[in-house]
């Protein structure tokens, strides 16, 4: 009987996942949804009536007057009530958000480690929601500001709902969760003027960083790149809390939770993070999408580290510590499934508002650890929940499991189950609904041994603070360290109480002396002279801030195209083919959202491109490249372009790969005639700082115009290439960057 409902569960889920209800009302989360688009629908009340008239409240009318609203109108009444309850409380945290349907799939079994089905399964394919969010902000707030991004997992399985609440990077700012939240309070904006919104780069919240040193490992990640991502799908996922599983023998171990996207960990410039803040702020949310829709399904890898039971104090840090990684060089990442992102949800609140996790959820075969972290979320996370959505919140669509849900669990508001029976508690007479057994796949706790003196204390392991901190910034190229230094150097300026940058210049010290100096003078601090404690010089590949996927790809990435009228079709046509081929996305921009036409067309002709964009209507920012093809006059119009050459030099300042060919060059050296910037003047091929160019003066073919060069095939494999690195960090490195007027 279980067996048959878990099978029909699935079985719809996968029909919701797979946007086909097939007209019947489903058991599982896909129950209530409704197709607005369906003509034979009729607009109907809550209670199913159908309305002939919502326009016009009932009302006492005459031919020359308008008199009162009657209250005996309950359709009208129950319309405005429903409005102005629609809101529920907002998340005080990860507020904003954007998440996707998708599915798991195991490649290898942990039956090793654990009798969880859905890590010793691999014949499963696992539906799953995931969510992406920011940390500080509200939901008003913008995609793109300096903060923690959380990457949270809802798993249906086959034995209930396993959630992984996690975030982009693999540490915490406490280490008891009895510090939430005057961590939170910190953050947030201060109260006397709830100011600044989404934002760190105020006094109290470094304040609290100083004074709370645990902290100062998860500032220096969240003041790195991986503090503004590219894209939710360019982000990494850990679970940050040690969890344990526990194999059929009853041996335990102790694991960790990594995803990792298949497209590589990317991340913007700070200049760009901030303009995107305010003309896109939706970015985020829109990128995923746009990936889905398109058919480019984000990816991530799915992996492990695992310490047996017995081996966790053989480390100089306490495998339970949120504030510290468990370095690979040491626990390895064992990659062994796969998560998939591939349907986008119908309706924001209904799913992407409405679910709820718990760090509490686990599924037989995965347990807690004693992270005193985790132990606070598992408490804090089902308050919120029981806040937010009331008592019945997990059997809103979004949240139920697909298995069979049987307990005694009665009313309260918005219940939703129908109960049949004459007992509802157990034991009864009738010997309805009793536990379940081991045998039976109930969940069984660890039988852990405790012992010790009850106190308010972490052990010795907790108190060591700066170590990992240390790790992490040695592990930083030079191109991320100086945006660590810059990131840095804008939080803390923005902080006016002397006391507070003073004691971070001095922090700073305790992790790297030229940071702190570098630092220091910038805000106006006092300049340590003395690192405040020896830098032990070790790395870790955990702690890389940003790195490309294992094949270098072009997938998804955004290339806007611009053109003027008289621009060349040859080299325009085969742009835009050979980015729909690699599954990039061409974008066309213009001087106006209205036919171009290329060289030898005639204005007004049934002919011409129509552009997706104007040159004012968007801005580079938006973009991972951007590419300009030739034709004289074309070219021309866009040399006399303030905003064109705007487009262009932002990119390049902004590290982006430029593509030109043709006349189009022109316009690039107009933009970013720099010292040791080289541009083509002939039919070769010439990559200078991730600025490829091809220059020529005849369009008869794309091919003649793309000829190869300096090993290059040709130039579109050196312009793809060169998007496909994401990033042009040499240009900082040479200060080319900061040369150009954006």
């Amino acid at each position: 009987m279980a067996s048959t409902a878990i099978s029909s569960g699935l079985q719809q889920l996968q029909e919701t996942l797979n946007g086909s209800l097939e007209g019947h009302k489903l058991a599982s989360m896909a129950k209530d949804t409704k197709d607005y688009n369906n003509p034979n629908a009729r607009l109907t009340t809550d209670y199913g009536v159908k309305q002939e008239n919502t326009d016009d409240w009932l009302k006492v009318v005459t031919d020359d007057k308008t008199g009162p609203s009657l209250l005996e109108d309950h359709a009208a009444r129950e319309k405005i009530h429903r409005f102005d309850h629609e809101r529920i409380p907002e998340r005080v945290i990860h507020a904003r958000g954007a998440g996707a349907f998708g599915t798991f799939k195991l490649h290898k079994s942990l039956e090793e480690y654990t009798t969880a089905g859905v890590l010793t399964d691999t014949s499963r394919s696992t539906p799953l929601f995931t969510r992406f969010s920011t940390v500080v902000g509200s939901r008003g707030s913008a995609d793109t500001v300096r903060d923690v991004r959380g990457f949270a997992v809802k798993f249906y399985t086959e034995e209930g709902n396993w959630d992984i609440v996690g975030n982009n990077m693999p540490v915490f700012f406490i280490q008891d969760a009895i510090k939430f939240p005057d961590m939170v309070h910190s953050a947030k904006p201060e109260p006397n003027n709830e100011v600044p919104q989404a934002q760190s780069a105020h006094n109290n919240f470094w304040d609290f960083q100083y004074l709370h040193s645990e902290a100062t490992h998860m500032f220096m990640w969240q003041q790195s790149d991986r503090g503004i991502p590219r894209s939710y799908r360019m982000m990494q996922g850990f679970g940050v809390n040690t969890y344990t599983l526990l194999n059929a023998k009853g041996e335990r171990f102790f694991v960790k939770f990594h995803f990792t996207p298949q497209l590589g960990v990317h991340s913007f410039v700070w200049d760009e993070a901030l303009k995107l803040a305010g003309q896109d702020p939706d970015f985020h949310r829109k990128d995923l999408e746009e990936a889905i829709t398109n058919g480019s399904y984000p990816k991530w890898d799915f992996g492990v580290q695992i310490i047996p039971d017995g081996q966790e104090h053989d480390f100089e840090f306490d495998i339970l510590d949120a504030t510290k990684i468990w370095p690979e060089e040491q626990v390895p990442v064992q990659y062994v499934g796969e998560l998939e992102l591939n349907r986008m949800p119908d309706e924001y609140f209904t799913q992407t508002e409405q679910v709820a996790f718990c760090t509490g959820h686990v599924v037989p075969g995965i347990g807690f650890s004693d992270d005193p972290l985790l132990q606070g979320r598992n408490f804090s996370y089902l308050d919120t929940q029981l806040s937010r959505l009331g008592t019945n919140w997990q059997e809103l669509p979004i949240n139920k499991p697909v298995c069979p849900v049987m307990n005694n669990n009665r009313d309260g508001q918005l219940r939703h189950t129908i109960t049949k029976g004459t007992v509802n508690y157990w034991p009864n007479r009738y010997e309805a609904t009793p536990p379940a057994k081991k045998e039976e796949g109930a969940y069984i706790d660890y039988p852990q041994q405790v012992a010790g003196m009850k106190q308010r204390l972490r052990s010795k392991k907790f108190q060591e603070h700066f170590s990992q901190a240390q790790l992490f910034y040695n592990s930083q190229t030079e191109a991320e360290k100086s945006h660590i230094a810059a990131s840095f150097s804008f939080e803390l300026d923005h902080c006016d109480d002397p006391v507070v940058y003073e004691r971070m210049s001095q922090r700073l010290a305790d992790i790297d002396l030229g940071l702190a100096q570098s630092v220091a003078e910038m805000v106006g601090g006092s300049v340590p002279q003395k690192a405040g404690r020896p830098n032990h010089g070790k790395t870790s590949r955990l702690s890389q801030t940003q790195f490309q996927p294992k094949n270098p790809t072009i997938e998804t990435r955004r290339v806007a195209i611009l053109i003027a009228d008289g621009f060349d079709a040859v080299a325009y046509n085969g742009i835009v083919a050979a980015l729909k081929a690699a599954k990039a996305v061409p974008y066309t921009i213009g001087p106006r959202r209205s036919a171009i036409y290329a060289a030898g067309e005639q204005k007004g002709s049934s002919k011409g491109v129509t552009p997706d964009h104007h040159l004012e209507g968007m801005r580079s920012t938006m973009f991972d490249s951007v590419f300009i093809p030739g034709g004289a006059d074309s070219v021309a119009t866009l040399r006399k372009s303030g905003r064109a050459l705007h487009w262009v030099r932002e990119a390049f300042a902004h590290l982006k790969a430029i593509g030109a060919v043709g006349e189009g060059v022109d316009l690039v050296r107009d933009a970013a005639a720099l010292p040791g910037v080289e541009f083509s003047s002939s039919e070769s091929v010439v990559d200078s700082y991730g600025v490829v160019t091809a220059s020529r003066t005849k369009p008869e073919s794309f091919k003649e115009v793309l000829k190869m060069a300096k090993g290059a095939a040709d130039f579109v494999d050196a312009y793809f290439f060169a998007i496909s690195q994401h990033k042009h960090f040499e240009r900082e490195l040479e200060g080319l960057s900061t040369m150009v007027a954006y």
